[in-house]
């Protein structure tokens, strides 16, 4: 089969190759997905290049957990039913050498959820990062049913599935933050009340003015290093901020600000949801895709051979929204 690898990190076009490897079989209790759409995120542009170590976890990598395909083949104990199931998948290249920028990928059943006729496949390649980190940010520790909430990059491949899942839990009042007027749009459009353009307007100023001077009750931070400051001076006493990214690998947090508001600082990455959240985040995504009611922007889409300038595409964050790749 035909797949993207990298046996050593650095620049995208230095390291990723295509290559022709063993065509994987399925053992008990997995399934064999043909791979139509392969996403690409930040944390595996992160492991390429090596910010987080440059000692590899495996001697060859094929990158990206996320993908979209149908079951071709089952291993024994599982139903031969769901060959022929169109199908997304989480969680392919977490603790695992073969992700899925390849023609097919192997997994334990579980892992590849069945994905409704309707949906375009290349959006089921935008969901077990994007998606599955947007819903957790905004349900976690009781939700925002009732609450104000701000959604840091509202236009971004989690933020623009974070201010729908935040209008479909019924917050009361839902604000986002964005970096330009097309981005403003599609927040608006995702269901923000209010978008506030964070270079050109004063964001505290507009946020604190929304909110009456009390503040946000939740926040869903995707740089908390570069906005922890303003965070602080945003959430309302006993707030929730909730991260699950930075620019940075170490945040100096202002101690005194954070304690005389009992601020309630949540950190999670998806790829270790526990069984109970992942099970709730996968039923309930398949509900509104089963009801049509996500939107997903897909801000570029590319063949395989050009593996290297999507990474590229999502490291320099020259695109708004999910990127993914045709196999």
């Amino acid at each position: 089969m035909r797949a993207a690898v990298y046996d050593h990190t650095g620049p995208a076009a230095e390291v990723l190759s295509i290559a022709e490897l063993p065509t994987p079989v399925p053992g008990p209790l997995e399934v064999r997905v043909k791979l139509k759409w392969s996403g690409v995120n930040p944390s595996d542009v992160k492991t390429r290049s090596g910010v987080r170590s440059r000692t590899l976890p495996f001697p060859r990598i094929v990158p990206h957990s996320d993908g979209a395909g149908v079951i071709d083949q089952v291993g024994e104990g599982v139903d031969r039913a769901r060959i022929g199931e169109r199908v997304w998948v989480w969680n392919a290249a977490w603790q695992r050498p073969h992700g899925t920028a390849a023609e097919y990928v192997v997994l334990p059943a579980p892992q590849a959820v069945r994905l409704p006729d309707g949906v375009d496949l290349a959006a089921g390649a935008c969901l077990g990062i994007p998606a599955l980190t947007a819903y957790h940010a905004v349900t976690v520790d009781g939700g925002v049913r009732g609450k104000s909430v701000l959604v840091a990059g509202g236009a971004g491949a989690v933020g623009h599935y974070a201010v729908q899942f935040a209008r479909l839990q019924e917050a009361r009042q839902i604000l986002a933050s964005v970096s330009n007027p097309q981005k403003a749009a599609l927040a608006q459009a995702a269901g923000a009340q209010l978008v506030v353009n964070y270079r050109t307007e004063d964001l505290i100023q507009r946020c604190l003015e929304a909110t009456a001077g009390v503040g946000l009750d939740r926040i869903i931070e995707v740089d908390l290093a570069a906005n922890v400051k303003a965070d602080l001076a945003l959430v309302r006493a006993d707030g929730d901020i909730v991260a699950y990214g930075s620019g940075a690998g170490e945040i100096a947090v202002p101690f005194l600000p954070a304690i005389t508001k009992n601020v309630r600082l949540r950190f999670f990455i998806v790829y270790n949801l526990n069984p109970e959240d992942r099970m709730r985040a996968v039923r309930d995504l398949s509900h509104y895709l089963e009801t049509n009611s996500l939107t997903h922007h897909i801000g570029a889409r590319l063949p395989l051979a050009r593996i290297a300038e999507a990474h590229e595409l999502v490291e320099h964050s020259r695109v708004t929204g999910n990127v993914v790749l045709e196999i």
